[in-house]
């Protein structure tokens, strides 16, 4: 069998005992880029959570559209995950502070399973160290940082590399979930 012949065999076995899909959630987030996926994984039969620091909190995003986490960050456990997804905004500044959010970075990207992340979203693998060698894209903004964390930046609606999906802004919404789907089927 061929390496993604192998891959599909294991994501379905994985999927057959886990079809979760986590989704961070903090203040700020971008509203399009946490809703657009959440609700699509769930159309797609995906159990979809949000993970954020507390679930007492109600978080708004960057234009005022709360929603409260469903699953606190001390609980989630990466092997109950069967992808991760970061959105955008300026909720990635704080996650990147969080030495709890860093660490269920690594871990799922120890365990190969999807992560991906979409406009600042990216800056999480830049503070988790997982960039070095790989290709990435994000928000024109972050590309310096991208680019300083060992990655090479591509101007494209996602670039997948590996485990790594990510994409640039909520008009690429489309083609990162697309991406995400293919890597979970």
């Amino acid at each position: 069998m061929q390496g993604r012949e192998l891959r599909k065999l294991y994501f379905k076995h994985t999927m057959a005992k886990n079809s979760k899909v986590g989704i961070l959630l903090e203040f700020n987030y971008e509203e399009p880029e946490f809703l657009y996926p959440y609700y699509r994984f769930k159309e797609a039969g995906f159990e979809t959570v949000s993970i954020g620091p507390s679930t007492d909190t109600v978080y708004k995003g960057k234009h005022g559209y709360p929603f409260k986490a469903e699953v606190s960050i001390q609980d989630i456990k990466p092997e109950e995950l069967a992808a991760l997804i970061i959105p955008g905004g300026f909720a990635p500044d704080y996650w990147r502070r969080d030495k709890r959010f860093l660490d269920l970075i690594r871990q799922m990207n120890d365990l190969g399973r999807p992560l991906a992340a979409i406009c600042h979203g990216p800056w999480m693998f830049c503070s988790a160290k997982i960039l070095k060698g790989k290709r990435a894209t994000g928000f024109v903004a972050i590309k310096d940082d991208i680019e300083n964390a060992g990655a090479i930046y591509e101007d494209a609606p996602v670039v997948v590399d590996g485990n790594l999906i990510t994409s640039r802004m909520p008009k690429d919404l489309p083609d990162f979930c697309k991406a995400i789907l293919d890597q979970l089927s």
